[in-house]
Formats: structure tokens, C-alpha cells, sequence
């Protein structure tokens, strides 16, 4: 299951919620990772906009809870407006609420993005088969590996190219890890650690989403790889 509410809107759409949260990041004495506000915001927002985009929906809205201060508010909207532009041609508009009453040793922020698809929008488990390709685009990082190796974050603007292109699932992965990831979307196997050939660690977390599983048909791979770069990270299943 992915990490969405689906809520029937009309006959011929649904609404799409997508959320996450970060707790001790940002600028306070007391967090464990010390960033910007706008850096926070980026990450939680791109969390949330790509489990709304991967579940074939189209984000119109993005909704912040501000615990950091008033004035990181402004920063939080930076980091928001950040990851439209590199969406691209989206329009996303941006609201929320601060917690003015009192002030938290720690920083903290929550975000949900919502979005809306096609009533139609086919929510099965995938099946595995011998002409399935598997990919993971960019890294799993955590905490300040972030930031410190950033290079290797794919970016939104390329998670945005291949989730357009013709035939190909996604999925972005979160702090359980791509194993996880995989048994999510597929309902006929079961990944491990023994049947899974790839070069990067497949049990580790990916915090803001560093990363994400595609899964594509074989005739689309070169363009695939053509989009990603050296984020590519081809999967090899042996099951």
C-alpha cells in the first residue's frame, strides 16, 4: 500500500493526500541536523509531492505546519517554491499554520500535498514477470549524509521526466528502505536481500526520499538511462 488517503472527489476524480514530517532539523540548538528552513521545507515537501505524483496524481496544493518560529515561515515557503520550479509546469498553491503560542527546544514541520487523479487510475499491486526492468534512481541517504553528499540526491526535475515517459511505474522510497519499496508495489513475489542483485544498500533508509524505484519496459531503458544519468542504479531480481 502506498502512503496515501485516496478520497473519492466526483464521479470522475479522486483527491490525493500525501504527507510528511520532520522532527529536530532545522536551525534550533536543540536539533540533531542543523539546515535552513528552506532546505527542511524543500525535503518534506519533495517527500510528500512525489508520493502524490508516483500514485498517478496531479498536485494542486501543498499544506504546511510551521513548529520552528514565525520567522522560519518565510524560509519554509522558499523551500516549498524550490521544488515546484524544478517540478516544472505545475501549479501548487501554498497555505498553513504556525505554532505562535509557544516556542519548542526543537525544530519541527509537517507538510501534506494534495493532488487529484482519475477515478479510473488502476491502484493494483504489479506483477512480476521475465520481462519486468527494475531500476533505482539516485541514493539512499539519511540525516547528513544529505546534506553532505547532495550530489547524489536525485533531483525532482528528473523524477518529474520519467514519471512521464510511457509505461513506467514509480515509487519513491522512504525510511523502511527499497525492499520495502519493491514488496509495496508488487503482489506475486517477495524481495529480499538474497534474490535482489544492485549496487547500493537495499535495507537502508532514504529519509527525504533521495531516491526512487521505477519500474519500466525493457525498450525505454536507454532513454531512461539517458534522463538519469549516474543515478541510475539498475535492480536484478533472481527469484
Amino acid at each position: 500500500m502506498r502512503d496515501i488517503l485516496v478520497i473519492p472527489f466526483n464521479e470522475e476524480e479522486n483527491l490525493v493526500i500525501a504527507s510528511d514530517n520532520s522532527g529536530c532539523i532545522g536551525m534550533k540548538e536543540g536539533d540533531a541536523v542543523h539546515v535552513s528552513y528552506k532546505t527542511v521545507a524543500y525535503y518534506s515537501f519533495r517527500v510528500a509531492v512525489m508520493e502524490c505524483i508516483s500514485a498517478g496524481a496531479e498536485p494542486f496544493a501543498a499544506i504546511v505546519q510551521n513548529f520552528c518560529g514565525e520567522r522560519a515561515w518565510d524560509e519554509l515557503l522558499q523551500g516549498i517554491e524550490q521544488g515546484v520550479r524544478e517540478l516544472g509546469k505545475v501549479d501548487i498553491r501554498i497555505n498553513g499554520s504556525t505554532e505562535s503560542n509557544f516556542s519548542l527546544n526543537q525544530s519541527a514541520v509537517g507538510m501534506s500535498v494534495l493532488g487529484k487523479r482519475k477515478s479510473t487510475e488502476n491502484t493494483d499491486k504489479l506483477t512480476y514477470n521475465a520481462q519486468t526492468c527494475l531500476t533505482v534512481i539516485g541514493s539512499p541517504l539519511v540525516g547528513q549524509e544529505v546534506v553532505e553528499r547532495e550530489e547524489q540526491v536525485v533531483p525532482l526535475s528528473v523524477f518529474a521526466q520519467v514519471c512521464n515517459l510511457d509505461g513506467v511505474v514509480t515509487i519513491p522510497v522512504g525510511s523502511k528502505g527499497i525492499l520495502h519499496e519493491l514488496n509495496t508495489l508488487f503482489g506475486n513475489v517477495t524481495f529480499n536481500e538474497e534474490n535482489v542483485d544492485t549496487t547500493i544498500q537495499v535495507l537502508k533508509s532514504s529519509g527525504p526520499s533521495t531516491c526512487f524505484v521505477a519500474v519500466f519496459p525493457e525498450q525505454i531503458k536507454n532513454e531512461l538511462i539517458s534522463i538519469s544519468g549516474g543515478y541510475f542504479h539498475e535492480i536484478n531480481y533472481s527469484g
